[in-house]
């Protein structure tokens, strides 16, 4: 038990923006109402505000107005299976847990059960000279810069592994001496890690030809300068319910043009004028999957890219697909990015 829940607590008296600040701050979505001896008198949501503003309630409207005096709660001693249970047959992310007093000594969170273990190969490209992000690059690979507390390839490992893909294959070549002795064979990440060396620069999609074995499933192939949220299990399975030989998780990118732009016909005469249109754009958000018929493609130990092949594939008439990417992504590819993704990592990974 943690003693974090005392953070986000607040008297009944508090008034609604009080209540406000500490929801915001904890970063829990929730705030605990108690009294004296951290006896708990109730809970309040963004939704509990939500509706009591709605009501008439002002932010300085006392908390006790609007908070659920009678919220879901468990029992100190019980197992904690029965507190991941209850959370689920109501839909709560956090349970209050109470003494026999009707005092709170821990909050706990909902986990999602835990997810089958999945043999599908996963393939990291983390052999990137890092150019942009000199001098951070000159003595660390791009992979093993932190964001947040640990490497970007840590948080993007342990994204892997949560969601019970358990065969990472690291494709390495600049300072890959490095990333192995940090991962070693992936034991302490719940993971089974090997490791694929390019002596020479391969590309994007190039190093697939280095693999151990020809995988009889479709493999994933992620670039390791990435921070994203995305289902890697949804993102599997569209691949297969469309039939698919590759698909590309691909982001929209917007660029608002600061002018108005004209159609001028033949005769210079303006057939029409649209102020500052909003352009937008799928991108390449770095992230694939690949079916086994299209690593076959992929030429044995040449520079190769990942556009190339996916341009050979429809060339040749293979089906081949996107998938929109809604969840959090961020390349750190740039300076600029990986500050932004430093500052956003809590909120995101915490």
């Amino acid at each position: 038990m943690t003693q974090e829940w005392q953070q986000i607590t607040i008297p009944p008296e508090a008034s609604i923006r009080r209540a406000l600040e500490v929801i915001d701050r904890g970063r829990r979505q929730i705030a605990l109402v108690v009294e004296e001896g951290h006896h708990l008198a109730g809970t309040v949501t963004d939704g509990d505000i939500r509706r009591g503003l709605l009501r008439g309630c002002d932010l300085e409207t006392p908390i006790r107005e609007v908070m659920n005096p009678n919220p879901v709660t468990g029992l100190q001693g019980e197992d904690e299976r029965i507190w991941q249970r209850t959370m689920q047959r109501h839909s709560l992310r956090h349970l209050p847990i109470l003494d026999r007093r009707g005092c709170i000594v821990d909050l706990v969170e909902f986990r999602l059960p835990a997810e089958p273990s999945r043999s599908t190969p996963v393939v990291i490209m983390a052999g990137g000279l890092g150019t942009r992000l000199r001098p951070l690059t000159e003595n660390l690979p791009k992979p093993l810069i932190p964001v947040g507390p640990r490497p970007v390839l840590e948080t993007i490992i342990e994204n892997f592994a949560d969601q019970g893909f358990e065969n990472i294959l690291l494709c390495l070549n600049y300072k890959g001496e490095m990333i192995r002795a940090h991962f070693g064979d992936g034991e302490r990440f719940s993971v089974r890690i090997r490791y694929i060396v390019e002596d020479r620069r391969l590309g994007t999609a190039g190093a697939l030809s280095l693999l151990p074995e020809p995988p009889d499933e479709p493999i994933i192939v992620m670039n390791g300068d990435l921070l994203t949220k995305v289902d890697f299990v949804r993102l599997l399975d569209f691949h297969r319910r469309q039939g698919f030989e590759a698909t590309m998780a691909v982001r929209e990118y917007s660029h608002q043009i600061p002018y108005g732009v004209l159609q001028i016909g033949e005769d210079y005469r303006i057939e029409g004028l649209v102020e500052k249109p909003v352009e937008r754009y799928y991108v390449n958000a770095g992230i694939y999957v690949l079916s086994p018929q299209a690593l076959q493609l992929v030429p044995e130990q040449k520079f190769y890219d990942m556009p190339s092949l996916f341009q050979q594939l429809m060339h040749r008439g293979r089906p081949v697909g996107s998938f929109p990417l809604r969840d959090y992504w961020m390349d750190i590819g740039r300076l600029e990015d990986l500050e932004r993704a430093s500052e956003e990592f809590s909120e995101m990974f915490g």
